[in-house]
């Protein structure tokens, strides 16, 4: 019997990247999970069929409140619970502070914070109804000590954090848990775009000297989402190889 059998997530931003590897992560566990995105989800959608779990995919922004209470009340009506939430949208927009504008704040702030704090509000009184519940969302070594060039995705990362230990505190009483993961240096699309160059100058930087992997953070999700954590709420986990020693 896997670690999450019997159990529903719901996944935002999974199409790709981290939130793909954490749903075909899920599911190999015996969960069945619902997905979002904002882009095609149909090639996840049957990678995920193909471990015989049951798995739906919303089209869905999710940084729009009156869309992701929708999509919430589609995902109960189609799957009859929610035991497991992970925030995973996200997006960046790299620039020095006194050249950013005001749209590359909003954005970032909107997808990465908003998001998590619209499926939270939708998805937590559903948990707390049950009395159980794990909720987890992606934060990321920025928004623990910042990073130049990058003041709104630390700030949106940061957020995450205060929010999750303050559900960790309301909701905690129902049985439901929050927590965080904070990859590091994390091998994805975006970072496989850095030159060698700045890669190797990134990994200089890391204790294990080397980056890490997707499949590496969604082994801390499950962590999270099963019972092996079942006292563990409010935290934040960095899956960074040691770059937040």
């Amino acid at each position: 019997m896997g670690l999450l059998e019997g159990k529903s997530a719901l996944i935002t931003g999974a199409a790709r990247g981290i939130g793909k590897a954490i749903a075909l992560r899920f599911a190999s566990e015996g969960a069945d999970i619902a997905f979002t995105d904002i882009t095609d989800g149909s090639e996840t959608l049957s990678e995920l069929l193909e471990k015989g779990i049951k798995a739906k995919f919303y089209l869905s922004n999710a940084s729009d409140f009156a869309q992701t209470h929708e999509v919430v009340e589609k995902v109960c009506a189609d799957f009859g619970k929610i035991d497991i939430l992970v925030n995973n949208a996200g997006i960046t927009a790299d620039s020095l502070l006194m050249r950013m504008d005001e749209d590359a704040w909003d954005r970032v702030i909107g997808v990465n914070l908003k998001s998590a704090f619209n499926f939270m509000h939708a998805v937590a009184p559903v948990m707390a109804r049950k009395r159980s519940g794990s909720i987890i969302s992606l934060s990321s070594v920025v928004g623990l000590h910042g990073n130049a060039g990058q003041s709104n995705y630390a700030a949106s990362k940061a957020g995450i954090i205060g929010l999750t230990k303050s559900v960790a505190r309301e909701f905690g009483s129902r049985g439901v848990r929050a927590n965080c993961i904070a990859p590091g240096f994390i091998r994805t699309a975006m970072t496989e775009a850095l030159s060698e160059e700045i890669r190797a100058e990134w990994v200089k930087t890391i204790p294990l000297r080397r980056d890490g992997t997707i499949d590496e953070v969604a082994s801390v999700a499950l962590f999270l989402a099963s019972d092996l954590s079942s006292y563990v709420t409010g935290q934040t986990i960095s899956c960074c190889g040691g770059m937040n020693c």
